[in-house]
């Protein structure tokens, strides 16, 4: 398979499992020392950038952090995900911007729809997203995932699963 083939279905595999609520094997797509980066935005056409200094809607250093943050939705700490809101994810626009054969450097555009059972309303967020992907024994792994959401006035509450 081609760098874009693989990139692709690795992007394909996060958004179904995501959608699908298939926690385990969205945590596994993630390397040990994983970063889930969503900025804020500093003013309206400028990203924050130093998730250490500034704010991020989204910041998780590692795997378990990403877990712990799945088990807060699916362990009922998160009272904003109960019941679970329904998603749908799309993913477009896949380019690989840098190869070799340990690392691939990934843009993309994801458009995600939530409908929150509770409320009976539903979001649509847009936002370009980076990863990088390294090789492990176990196959392609992301080691950085970058969104940028692009429309972050935010009606209702955000987590992993809206993007």
């Amino acid at each position: 398979m081609s760098p874009l083939e693989q990139a692709s279905a690795l992007l394909f595999a996060e958004a179904a499992a995501l959608d699908e609520r298939r926690w385990p094997d969205w945590l596994a797509l993630f390397s040990a020392d994983a970063v889930y980066h969503v900025p804020a935005w500093r003013d309206e056409t400028t990203p924050t950038s130093d998730p250490q200094a500034e704010i991020s809607i989204i910041h998780c250093q590692g795997r378990a952090a990403l877990a712990e943050r799945v088990q807060r939705i699916t362990g009922g700490r998160s009272v904003a995900s109960l019941p679970p809101p329904r998603t749908a994810h799309a993913v477009s626009n896949i380019q690989v911007v840098a190869a070799s054969s340990e690392a691939l450097r990934v843009k993309s555009l994801w458009t995600s729809h939530v409908f929150n059972v509770k409320r009976q309303d539903q979001h649509v967020f847009f936002s370009r997203v980076e990863h990088l992907l390294v090789r492990e024994a176990e196959g392609w792994r992301i080691a950085h995932r970058h969104a940028l959401l692009l429309n972050d006035r935010l009606p209702t509450m955000l987590d992993i699963y809206s993007l």
